[in-house]
């Protein structure tokens, strides 16, 4: 709802600024979203008074004006608009000044001839002729006095002169307040937030004598969808432009002026917030109305000229013929107002909103009608917008209005009242607010509390329950100033531990260089097909989207390897010279016997880049297993039988799995050859993928400190000569095991494969460091461990390296 400051200024006087205007609305319920000054791009810009006009010696089509503009002296300005005569009152803007768009003006020479400034035309100053209806739309703006305006003054700022100084708020109202789409209804809340008093005059006209009966007749049959309808009869109407003071007021609404009879429905609209229609009885067959439900098969031409078939569920109003207007949302293409209008039926009436929407939603169309319509206006409000509309065509000279209305009211006329409590208020805001403040509060919003019962006021539809009224005691109250609390009867909120491991794994990505990705869950199935699953693998058994967007979303993934191929994919398409990703999300495991699938978390790990290589993508799952507490876990090659599925997307001797015990913890490497070609991955890439549940499951999440050392530690090296075959880390799990609980730590410092050692052995070299906690180790005890180590060693055909 954009709202004329100038016209809230009508019913309510606010003497604050703009600023602090919109953050006091806002801080009682209005929320405001913007607000803009008419003509703040226009600066230096005066009125001026033509005195002469002389052709240019040196142009056929330029003329030399001499202009007042109430600084003593004329200025000269050239110009070479052809509707300017001597005498004429025009905008100039002067050398220096700004104008929409960011113009700026500066005096110059035009063949030879000093100008100062120049005249203005409509567009020129961001109007139209819908604007000044008097004005040509390609000239010279030639200004008038206006009737009920104050007389243009020579050298008044051009703004002040054509009313080009409103400032328009946009409020965010909200579906439960349809009486705030409105110029009344917020002069209401201004009245109430600020504390000052709101004129809102009850609307009453003269009329002419006349039998409206004779005339018109109103028929309603669905008394349900249509809970009030009333009508006015305007005969001898004059069609033409509205006065200024009503163009303003639309234009600072965001409504553009057309003639005064559409004006004055688009007036009280904005004014009342309830949408009225004006009929030119002359296309309503028969001289009667009728409010019924459309016709199975129905059509009829909507005012934007499209044919619309209407459905039986539909509220239309018709003539005795045929449906004139779709209820509540549009007229039909004879319904509007003609230039050669005669004689005008004005309609007010209160509709289902429920039934609007579904009406407008199935024809698809919105109005600005429709859009209050199907918010729930009150049927009382329909009669003072009817009144209001015959007031105005009286004011505007517009027609003569006949003094009888049709009025066809079935609405509920009983007040909205719930119970008033004000201990229960403070209990439930945890505030300690004096009844009789909560009373003065619910006055100013036009409640009454009697004998224990808040009666809303006609207008708010939205009164229901007891917590609304505690709703509108704080808003006037402030929001501000209502304590902190804690909130009774519910456990603090925390972390669940799913949670806390889930965050410290992001964490350490994060610390490790990656960057978080998040796709979607389901996928192609032709992603199994890309990773290289055989058919009969059980991860093609997935859950099928129902009613899937397209065959690349239609199942949810079993595997969440692919969709970090698919990222890896894009970056390199995208000439991404290296990317380090993360994804932390769900698989979708079909289960037999249940309908809902088992959703395990996983962590996906993708990266490639120039100098990246198996062991950046084993470093980063090392990373992650130490700080999340998992140590002594097995890193073994993947190999056939391998128990995760995946396997068959990785090289078969660049990839390993991670276990402790007999639980599978990861899986990662260097993806398959195909896998890389299926993705149209030009380079290597690694994937890692780790099962959160299971390194849930073995994580020793409390830390442990051992005291510092009191005796030193004895270390021994030792190199061995094995099968290439062996792995290092076998060997290093048999020291481990061998020496016992004096071991402190195995480190790896040597691998040589060469010409000293026979082809098909590598030489396998460790630092062993020993220590006790309870006295300081003796040789004896030393060598006893290192000759355990060198038993152990035989079992894998290693020997002593000479």
């Amino acid at each position: 709802m954009d709202l004329s400051m100038k016209w809230l200024s009508d019913y309510v006087k606010v003497d604050e600024p703009i600023k602090k205007f919109c953050y006091d609305m806002t801080m009682s319920g209005s929320k405001v979203e913007r607000f803009d000054t008419e003509g703040e791009e226009i600066s230096n810009v005066v009125v001026g008074k033509v005195l002469s006009v002389v052709p240019h010696e040196d142009s056929d089509h330029l003329v030399v004006c001499q202009v007042d503009v109430g600084k003593g002296e004329p200025i000269q300005i050239v110009t070479g608009a052809q509707n300017i005569h001597g005498g004429e009152v025009i905008p100039v803007a002067l050398d220096g000044s700004t104008l929409p768009k960011g113009i700026k003006i500066k005096k110059g020479k035009l063949r030879g001839v000093e100008s100062n400034g120049m005249l203005c035309s409509l567009g020129e100053l961001g109007l139209t002729v819908h604007d000044f209806p008097y004005a040509i739309e390609d000239g010279i703006f030639v200004l008038q006095d206006e009737e009920g305006c104050e007389p243009i003054k020579i050298g008044e700022d051009i703004r002040d002169a054509i009313g080009l100084n409103d400032t328009c708020v946009e409020f965010e109202i909200t579906s439960n307040r349809p009486d705030c789409m409105s110029v009344i209804g917020l002069a209401r809340e201004a009245g109430a937030t600020f504390d000052v008093p709101v004129d809102i005059k009850k609307p009453s006209y003269k009329g002419v004598d006349g039998d409206i009966d004779a005339d018109l007749s109103v028929e309603v049959k669905n008394t349900e969808l249509c809970t009030r309808y009333a009508a006015a009869l305007v005969k001898n109407v004059k069609i033409g432009p509205s006065p200024r003071w009503m163009r303003e007021r639309l234009r600072g609404c965001g409504v553009r002026p057309i003639n005064n009879l559409v004006d004055i429905t688009n007036y009280v609209m904005l004014e009342y917030g309830h949408p009225m229609h004006a009929f030119d009885l002359r296309y309503v067959s028969g001289n009667k109305i009728v409010v019924r439900n459309a016709d199975k098969g129905e059509k009829i031409t909507t005012l934007d000229g499209i044919e619309r078939e209407l459905s039986e569920e539909m509220l239309v109003i018709a003539d005795a013929e045929k449906p004139v207007a779709v209820a509540g949302v549009m007229g039909g293409e004879y319904s509007g107002i003609m230039d050669d209008t005669t004689t005008v039926v004005f309609e007010a009436a209160c509709f289902n909103g429920a039934s609007v929407r579904t009406t407008a939603k199935k024809l698809g169309m919105r109005t600005d009608a429709s859009s209050r319509f199907e918010k729930g206006l009150d049927a009382e409000n329909c009669y003072d917008a009817l009144m209001r509309a015959c007031q105005l065509v009286e004011m505007l000279g517009a027609g003569e209005v006949l003094t009888k209305i049709i009025d066809k009211d079935y609405s509920d006329k009983a007040p909205k009242c719930v119970d008033f409590d004000s201990k229960w208020i403070n209990n439930f805001l945890g505030t300690d607010i004096p009844e009789s403040d909560m009373i003065k509060y619910l006055d100013k919003l036009g409640f009454e509390v009697k004998d224990g019962k808040a009666y809303a006021p006609k207008w708010r539809i939205d009164i229901e329950v007891k917590a609304d009224i505690a709703e509108e005691v704080a808003r006037i109250y402030g929001y501000n100033n209502i304590p902190l609390t804690i909130i009774r009867g519910v456990a603090q909120a925390k972390l669940t531990p799913e949670q806390k491991y889930t965050r410290k794994l992001e964490r350490t990505m994060l610390s490790i260089g990656c960057n978080e990705i998040s796709t979607y869950s389901f996928v192609s199935p032709k992603n199994f097909d890309k990773i290289r699953i055989p058919a009969d693998s059980p991860l093609r058994k997935t859950v099928v989207i129902t009613n899937p967007l397209g065959e690349d979303t239609s199942v949810m993934r079993t595997t969440i390897i692919p969709s970090m191929c698919e990222v890896l994919a894009r970056n390199y398409n995208y000439r991404n010279a290296e990317a380090r990703l993360y994804e932390i999300g769900n698989e979708y495991i079909p289960v037999s016997g249940k309908e809902l699938p088992d959703e395990p978390a996983r962590l996906a790990i993708g990266m490639y880049g120039n100098n990246v290589d198996f062991y950046d993508i084993k470093g980063a799952v090392d990373e992650i297993m130490e700080e999340m507490g998992i140590m002594d876990y097995d890193v073994t090659a993947c190999a056939e039988g391998c128990p995760i599925e995946e396997y068959v997307a990785f090289h078969p001797g660049r990839s390993a799995i991670v276990t402790k015990g007999d639980t599978v913890l990861a899986i990662m490497g260097e993806l398959h050859p195909e896998t890389l070609e299926n993705y149209e991955i030009g380079v290597k890439a690694y994937v890692a993928k780790l099962l959160i549940p299971e390194m849930m499951s073995v994580s020793v999440t409390e830390k442990t400190y051992k005291p510092l050392p009191k005796f030193p530690a004895t270390t021994r090296d030792l190199s061995v000569v094995c099968d290439d075959s062996i792995t290092v880390a076998s060997l290093e799990k048999a020291i481990k095991n061998a020496v016992g609980k004096i071991l402190e730590k195995v480190t790896l410092f040597d691998v040589y494969k060469g010409s000293q050692i026979a082809e098909g052995k590598k030489s396998v070299s460790f630092s062993i460091s020993m220590r006790s906690m309870e006295s300081t180790l003796t040789d004896e005890q030393a060598d006893a461990a290192m000759k355990r180590v060198l038993k152990a060693m035989t079992e894998f055909g290693a020997e002593l390296r000479a």
